[in-house]
């Protein structure tokens, strides 16, 4: 008996006509003439029209939207259904250049390593992406072998767990803070302590940066932020703190130090403060309703890893590794000054053009809690939150548009961060999970179970072909592809 029901793929489809549409640059600069284009135009058929008008020699792969929507299988489908437009409007359709490289999901747990004997609080890959460091509440920092996923170093010297482990953007040297209030400077290669504990402030260390590569090719200079109120900024030759920034009235929660020369700091007394390289106060960013507990810079992938690409490619010469570092600077920020965003008690983000404004760009509101951590992509179009409200959240880098929510973890999030292509983000949670989604679909693509209790910690690798996890259950996960 044949199938009475008529597939509705067969049924012939109307026509869906041609939109007149503009090509536009991210900074918002027309590319080429209005075009007159079929209204079921794939990305896959933009991508090559872009290619032509902007004379590329090397096909390049982009990324479009329309009024913040990704356009994903068609024009029609995605912006004329999708957004309810009419085939009569005139579209901007704008263009973002993607990382030409990808990166795979890591989808297996290739080393479970024990060792610490408390919970790991921070885990980082270095800039070259060729060790891993971990600091954790049993008062050591250990230096983990990527190559035979073991340990290589354990750094011992806190007397209180170690909160914080920045590596400096050149890989030479290794920062750690921790609750007993002491900073304290390791080598990585040898494990050695680089002299004794840098002593300054008076309550425990909450934060690390380190001056930029293409400002400092030597880096001898990084920021430490702590419970105490203040932001001193140490020189690694005279093993001293040679400013100290203290106009906070309570904790200091977050540093970062822009490519500009600019250093950030929040803080419990609701403010953002933009100071220049010098320890001189430029201005004081508000609106937060309670603690500012984070920070992140529409730079950070780059400034974190100084001259290092995902190719691996190493640099003797240290004023070539500046020069590139500065490139590298440049062409992730783009046309307009790097941008900063906020994440608060207050359940708010704000999104912040610091160098130009004391006003926010724009006030980031739908979580249901407290705001854990911020982080831009690499490509500074998208900015992941993780908050308490077991929630996700994705907005548009440029406007802080909402984009998505990801739900799927059953406990709050403590951390997230971006593969190294902008394509995805990792959450680690309290429900003893590590989650990646697809930054295209917006969705979960997998799920990462194996660690026995909460998820303190995440980091993925410059070059995209590990992540690390580490939290309460003491062990630290190393994950590939």
């Amino acid at each position: 008996m044949s199938n009475s029901k008529v597939k509705q793929d067969d049924i012939p489809q109307e026509p869906v006509g041609h939109v007149i549409a503009q090509f536009n640059s991210a900074e918002g600069e027309s590319t080429g003439p209005p075009l007159n284009l079929p209204a079921d135009v794939t990305p896959e058929q933009l991508s090559v029209l872009l290619n032509q008008l902007l004379n590329n020699e090397d096909t390049m792969p982009y990324s479009f939207m329309v009024d913040g929507a990704d356009i994903t299988t068609n024009l029609h489908k995605d912006i004329i259904i999708g957004q309810k437009r009419s085939t009569e409007d005139s579209l901007t359709i704008t263009y973002h250049p993607q990382a030409v490289f990808r990166v795979r999901a890591v989808t297996r747990c290739s080393s479970t390593l024990a060792g610490h004997s408390e919970a790991i609080l921070s885990c980082s890959f270095s800039p070259d992406g060729s060790q891993l460091a971990t600091g954790s509440g049993d008062t050591s920092v250990r230096i983990w072998d990527l190559n035979t996923e073991t340990p290589r170093h354990t750094l011992s010297g806190h007397k209180n767990w170690v909160l914080y482990i920045s590596w400096s953007p050149d890989g030479k040297f290794l920062a750690s803070g921790s609750m007993d209030n002491m900073v304290r400077l390791w080598d990585p290669k040898t494990g050695k302590a680089l002299g004794d504990a840098l002593h300054g402030h008076t309550k425990w260390i909450t934060c690390i940066a380190w001056e930029p590569l293409h400002l400092n090719p030597k880096c001898t200079r990084f920021a430490t932020s702590s419970k105490d109120g203040t932001v001193r900024i140490w020189d690694t030759r005279y093993r001293r703190a040679v400013i100290t920034l203290s106009q906070h009235t309570a904790a200091v929660t977050c540093v970062k130090w822009g490519g500009d020369g600019l250093i950030y700091t929040s803080s419990q007394d609701k403010t953002i403060k933009v100071w220049d390289s010098e320890g001189k106060l430029v201005k004081t960013l508000e609106g937060h309703g309670h603690w500012v507990n984070t920070m992140a810079l529409s730079t950070d992938s780059v400034l974190r890893t100084g001259a290092f690409d995902h190719t691996g490619k190493r640099y003797t010469d240290e004023e070539e590794a500046r020069q590139v570092a500065l490139k590298r600077w440049e062409e992730a920020k783009g046309k307009r000054p790097e941008r900063l965003v906020s994440g608060s008690d207050d359940f708010t983000m704000y999104l912040w053009e610091p160098l130009t404004s004391k006003k926010p760009i724009a006030r980031l509101t739908g979580h249901q809690k407290l705001v854990n951590q911020v982080c831009f992509s690499p490509d500074g179009r998208i900015i992941a939150s993780a908050s308490f409200d077991n929630s996700v959240k994705l907005w548009d880098g440029f406007t802080g548009k909402f984009i998505a929510s990801l739900r799927g973890h059953v406990g709050p999030v403590y951390q997230v961060v971006f593969s190294s292509d902008s394509r995805m983000v990792m959450s680690g949670s309290k429900d003893s999970t590590l989650k990646i989604w697809d930054m295209k679909t917006k969705k979960l693509k997998l799920d990462l179970p194996g660690h026995l209790d909460e998820v303190y910690t995440v980091d993925w690798s410059p070059g995209g072909d590990r992540a690390a996890s580490g939290g309460k259950d003491r062990t630290l996960k190393i994950w590939r592809q």
